[in-house]
């Protein structure tokens, strides 16, 4: 809140070099402000009575900007990819799973290993879990497991983590 949408009859009222001035009517407040051509900004509008405080209320939300836009820079988007395979999968298709398993990790990617269990297969949900094991022990060095094997409807998932290199 600036300046006449402020509510408050009274603030507790900080002077733009950051001393106290103690508390003022909004009113005065506002003439303060007009003086040195700044604005009242609102900062602790649940405090009794509300902190104000005189500043540039332009500078103030131009400098806000720019830190919210360093914040978005420095962070980092991690993607779930999707690993796919089945409960009887060949050992050559099972190494090339793991493959791309192992590139996604690398990148930084979380990967969740899925099987998907069709027909009569479900009965045997032991088969999945060996996989999804197999796949955990595989990535062991590269990766930690966040989701231990898991049902979800006719599925079993797995989901692993990139450990973090300092």
């Amino acid at each position: 809140m600036v300046n006449d949408n402020i509510r408050a009859r009274e603030l507790r009222l900080i002077s733009a070099t950051g001393d106290q001035l103690g508390v003022k009517t909004k009113a005065e407040a506002l003439e303060l402000a007009e003086k040195s051509n700044l604005d009242v900004v609102l900062v602790s509008p649940n405090a009794k009575p509300p902190v104000a405080r005189i500043m540039d209320y332009g500078k103030y939300r131009f400098e806000m900007q720019k830190k919210d836009r360093e914040a978005r820079k420095k962070q980092k988007i991690v993607n779930v990819k999707e690993v796919r395979v089945s409960p009887t999968i060949g050992q050559n298709d099972f190494d090339f799973k793991l493959k791309n398993a192992v590139k996604f990790l690398e990148k930084g990617d979380k990967v969740k290993v899925s099987i998907r269990f069709k027909g009569r297969a479900i009965t045997h949900k032991e088969i999945g879990k060996e996989v999804l094991d197999r796949m955990a022990e595989a990535t062991k060095d590269i990766a930690t497991v966040t989701t231990k094997p898991k049902m979800d409807g006719r599925s079993m998932f797995l989901m692993l983590d990139p450990i973090k290199k300092n």
